[in-house]
């Protein structure tokens, strides 16, 4: 199990670079080691100031004292802090593009577009913006790197924006295509939704401005190294 890397780490708070694949809290039947739980055995008690989906990587903060919890908590509640991710979405979006729909919760867990008068849809919007596209070529699928910045914080914003935006993320069985993305030899390059939170920007809760950063991780580098038709031990790319 991927043992996550420190970015940030003083008497307030603890920024890790979040592996794909691990859960930030127990799960429902509690069988799963927990990142927090991991963290705690090192740092001492921690609390949850937002959390990540099991796919997605990238910077997770966490408050190391009560009062730290109350002042980040604080500026997400205000919508001050600047969220960054990077993601692989299906098909070819325009170069910018802004979805500004209300969402609401579904069932297992997920979040749905809010039908009109539906009193549980809250306000929700993300700005996107390509920085690399991908014509469908050699048997690959059409598909681009994207910039997402959430303006809000809704549960599985960033994915059901896209999936309503007809671009999905590239692997997402929730609200996309649940297949793989397969090399040439049909090997899975990648299995995990591709989302990635690169960079958190926020005020520290000891005075000052604070910008946390990860950067992308292997088999997010390993998947843009397909689409670009390289080979696929090159391991390297944006955020490299």
């Amino acid at each position: 199990m991927t043992a996550p890397r420190i970015l940030l780490l003083d008497d307030a708070l603890l920024a890790i670079d979040k592996p794909p694949g691990r859960l930030v809290i127990p799960g429902r039947d509690g069988d799963e080691p927990a990142l927090r739980a991991e963290l705690e055995a090192l740092h001492g008690p921690l609390w949850i100031v937002h959390r990540l989906d099991r796919g997605t990587s990238g910077v997770l903060l966490l408050a190391r004292s009560a009062a730290a919890h109350r002042a980040i908590n604080l500026q997400f509640e205000g919508g001050t802090p600047r969220k960054t991710y990077l993601a692989l979405v299906a098909g070819l979006p325009p170069e910018r593009f802004r979805i500004d729909l209300p969402l609401a919760p579904a069932r297992r867990g997920r979040t749905r577009p809010a039908a009109p008068g539906d009193p549980r849809g809250k306000a929700a919007a993300t700005a996107f913006r390509v920085l690399e596209a991908f014509p469908a070529a050699a048997g690959r699928p059409a598909a681009a790197w994207v910039e997402a910045r959430p303006e809000t914080g809704r549960t599985h914003q960033i994915r059901v924006h896209l999936a309503a935006a007809g671009h999905p993320l590239l692997v997402d069985p929730a609200y996309g295509a649940a297949a793989p993305l397969a090399g040439p030899g049909g090997e899975a390059v990648l299995e995990r939704t591709p989302l990635h939170a690169a960079r958190l920007e926020l005020r520290h809760p000891g005075g000052g401005d604070l910008v946390v950063e990860a950067p992308a991780p292997p088999d997010l580098l390993a998947a843009l190294a397909l689409l670009r038709g390289e080979a696929l031990s090159c391991g390297r790319g944006p955020g490299s």
